[in-house]
């Protein structure tokens, strides 16, 4: 017997599918029918400089998001303290805050410190994209099962021991999994980068200043470019974590 529930259910989910590949699928066509311009675009320094830009600040962000998120979505998942709530309400709280609104509080913020310069760049980035790290990090775990954990302390083990050798390679695969998505928000990020610093150029806020100076065609190249470069490290990126798991 057919599946009619399932294909039913397919019909749904393939209207999302269609939408968000339709334009990249048309953006890609238009950009093939004018390669001239990719060609130009692939001898521009500024372009390259900030493609560059953004691969480095979105890198660097991800892993300081590992370095800290980690720590903090263990605690969050294994731990019961006064004022847990408001912590995780904390960490989910950038998600929903335009970004036009973090840059203006990073600058009343931080002010002098990050204008204009990469350290700019990253803090807006990890300000909108850290909870993607801490929240995968908690869940991942939150889904192991503690009499694994249990029995190791009880064969002698210290709690750093059992953290390093159990917990962490039991969840890795959540915790990559936020990594990749805490790297692609950062190398999506615009408006809070724009306000932040606007040099030195990233890939993203280049596109728009060509946008607004020359136009659709003009801008065209470097989104194309940015989405093949997303894509491709994504891609990558989803590889590794699979191997992981």
């Amino acid at each position: 017997m057919r599946d009619y529930f399932s294909i039913f259910l397919a019909l749904l989910g393939s209207f999302l599918i269609l939408y968000l590949l339709l334009p990249i699928a048309l953006t890609l066509s238009l950009q093939i029918l004018d390669l001239n311009s990719m060609i130009k675009a692939l001898r521009d320094e500024v372009l390259l400089s900030s493609l560059l830009n953004s691969v480095v600040t979105a890198t660097a962000t991800m892993l300081i998001s590992l370095l800290f998120g980690v720590p903090l979505g263990y605690l969050l998942a294994k731990k019961n303290f006064f004022g847990k709530n408001f912590v995780q309400a904390i960490v989910d709280l950038p998600i929903v805050i335009p970004h036009s609104v973090v840059g203006i509080m990073l600058l009343l913020t931080y002010s002098e410190a990050i204008l204009d310069n990469y350290l700019g760049i990253i803090s807006a980035m990890l300000f909108v994209s850290a909870s993607f790290t801490i929240n995968s990090a908690r869940d991942g775990f939150m889904a192991i099962d503690e009499r694994v954990e249990f029995v190791a302390r009880t064969l002698g083990a210290n709690k750093a021991k059992v953290f390093f050798t159990i917990s962490l390679p039991l969840a890795m695969h959540s915790i990559l999994t936020g990594a990749i998505m805490t790297w692609a928000r950062a190398i999506s990020e615009v408006g809070a980068i724009l306000i932040v610093a606007y040099y030195p150029k990233t890939a993203q806020v280049l596109v728009m200043d060509y946008f607004n100076n020359y136009g659709l065609n003009a801008s065209r190249p470097i989104a194309i470019l940015l989405i093949l470069m997303s894509f491709t490290l994504f891609l990558i990126l989803r590889r590794v974590a699979s191997a992981k798991s």
